[in-house]
């Protein structure tokens, strides 16, 4: 059974719990994500997405100086780089995620996507699936 480790992209961009919104926004422009994972050194404290920048940051007038810990997600779920790509589908479905951090012994070492998941081909049933009961909440993250 293939796992995660295939597919998910490791060059990932993060923030440090120091950055500021400003800087979140600037990566997500530079590695066109809406999904930025927010690491303490290595370990991963959390997740930042495009959606919170605007609703948390800008909607809430939060300066661009503003750090990147006060509007980022601290309970996010994560998976580690030997769970098969089938587990993974089904808990961003259950999740209602469309990205998931990939976390080895506390240390951030990639993300998949629903979109990693789809190009690979004899995965596409179970992208399309987990996309297809995410697309159906009125609510995603």
């Amino acid at each position: 059974m293939s796992t995660v480790q295939e597919v998910m992209t490791t060059n990932c961009a993060s923030c440090t719990v120091l950055d500021n919104i400003y800087e979140a926004a600037v990566k997500m422009k530079q590695y066109d994500t809406g999904f930025i994972p927010i690491v303490d050194g290595e370990r991963l404290v959390g997740a930042v997405t495009d959606r919170d920048l605007v609703l948390r940051g800008i909607a809430a007038k939060q300066p661009g100086s503003t750090r990147i810990s006060h509007i980022m997600t601290e309970e996010i779920v994560s998976i580690s780089p030997d769970t098969t790509i089938d587990d993974a589908a089904a808990l961003m479905a259950e999740e209602q995620v469309r990205r998931l951090p990939v976390v080895k012994n506390g240390k951030l070492v990639g993300v998949v996507s629903i979109g990693d998941l789809a190009k690979r081909t004899p995965f596409a049933d179970e992208a399309g699936q987990a996309l297809s009961e995410i697309s159906e909440s009125p609510y995603t993250h």
